[in-house]
């Protein structure tokens, strides 16, 4: 069944009884799609192809740039210009030459996913966009296949498995999409370039689990790291019942899976079914602060950007304390509005909010960026600042 040369590489996972002969074979003839080809795919790609995953699937449009080494590993200095896919599939081929690579030097649109999707048994989502990850969460949903996600943003690294053996999906925990200023690339946030390789090895630690069908997967269960204290803390959801059908209709891009299915957090209602959780707007904000019950304001942005200006009356707690120190700053009995600079950390804290029982919050959409702009007597109008 397997090679001299398979015997010699592999003995350790041999030894292993949720492996064994039986498992290295499955994960030879395994078919594994990764999308997306950075932070989070190189350590991805690299691990699968050591462990034998028989065929790779790598799909990405871009192109190495210079900014990309810190954390996009695969790659150096001479391979910056050329194509992600092209220099991600030498290096796969340098590292376990039995490893068949597929290249797919495309961008994933509705026009393409399905073709995509359909052509393997598990998808690996390590892109850096959600217009991305909901595309392959309805596709999957589709055509049943099992997503490995992960998500970096500053240190924190999140990673979770959907649409496991009829398990939650990606809209069983999110819903709808965010705004577009409301979750900024790394490009404009940042990332410390090891935490997506923590995400990464995770994403590749439970791909193996899915096709060894070995250990508990994390299906209805996100998974969230933050690197500056390493600690780790685990955010169980369930699935709901979705209203209507993915359709993945290319004709009509727009109409390729329903955006208003009804799944949340366990315990949370559905965002988009609470008009209480729906964001506020800067112009709105400022009405509710000059009527007689203004709401409690909460700043989830770092210490330094609190002393350099802030909303009149705001409390800080950056954003890496929420989950642990809320009760004691929170009032749960009074409207709150949770800000940062332009959206994307409040719209985080609102989640981490609502898990713990707080239902009247919201947060700023655009964050105090929109503020400046629409809405008189903002205390920070610098620029620049990160999400």
């Amino acid at each position: 069944m397997f090679t001299p040369a398979e015997r010699r590489r592999y003995p350790r996972h041999f030894q292993l009884a949720e492996v064994g002969e039986a498992g290295q074979a499955r994960l030879r003839a395994a078919r594994v799609l990764v999308v997306g080809v950075g932070g989070l795919g190189c350590p991805v790609v690299q691990y699968l192809a050591a462990a034998g995953v028989g065929t790779l699937g790598l799909a990405d449009a871009d192109r190495v740039a210079e900014s990309n080494l810190p954390r996009q590993i695969l790659f150096g200095t001479a391979d910056v210009g050329q194509p992600k896919v092209a220099v991600a599939a030498r290096q796969v081929r340098r590292l376990t030459p039995h490893v068949r690579v597929e290249t797919h030097p495309l961008r994933v649109t509705p026009a393409t996913v399905r073709a995509l999707v359909a052509a393997y048994e598990v998808v690996v989502d390590a892109s850096d966009n959600f217009a991305t990850r909901y595309l392959l969460n309805d596709a999957c949903v589709a055509l049943g296949r099992p997503l490995v996600s992960g998500a970096v943003d500053r240190f924190e690294g999140q990673v979770a498995v959907f649409n496991y053996r009829g398990g939650p999906t990606y809209r069983c925990l999110f819903p709808v999409p965010p705004g577009p200023d409301e979750a900024p690339a790394c490009a404009d946030a940042g990332v410390l370039n090891v935490v997506p390789g923590l995400v990464g090895l995770a994403q590749a630690t439970e791909t193996l689990k899915v096709l060894l069908g070995a250990g508990d997967v994390l299906s209805g269960r996100l998974w969230v790291i933050d690197a500056l204290t390493f600690q780790t803390r685990t955010i169980r959801f369930r699935r709901h019942p979705v209203h209507g059908r993915v359709t993945l209709d290319t004709a009509d891009p727009a109409a390729y899976a329903d955006p208003a299915a009804e799944c949340a957090p366990s315990g949370a209602p559905a965002g988009a079914a609470d008009p209480a959780a729906a964001p506020i707007s800067a112009a709105a904000l400022a009405r509710a602060l000059a009527s007689a019950t203004p709401p409690f304001l909460l700043d989830v942005r770092t210490p330094a950007e609190f002393g350099r200006g802030h909303l009149p009356g705001a409390t800080l707690l950056p954003l890496g304390q929420v989950a642990r120190a809320a009760a004691g700053v929170v009032p749960p009995d009074r409207p709150v509005v949770v800000y940062c600079q332009h959206g994307a950390r409040s719209a985080q804290a609102v989640g981490r909010l609502r898990q713990q029982g707080f239902t009247q919050v919201r947060h700023l959409t655009g964050g105090l960026r929109a503020w400046a702009g629409e809405a008189p007597g903002v205390a920070n109008r610098e620029a620049g600042e990160p999400a």
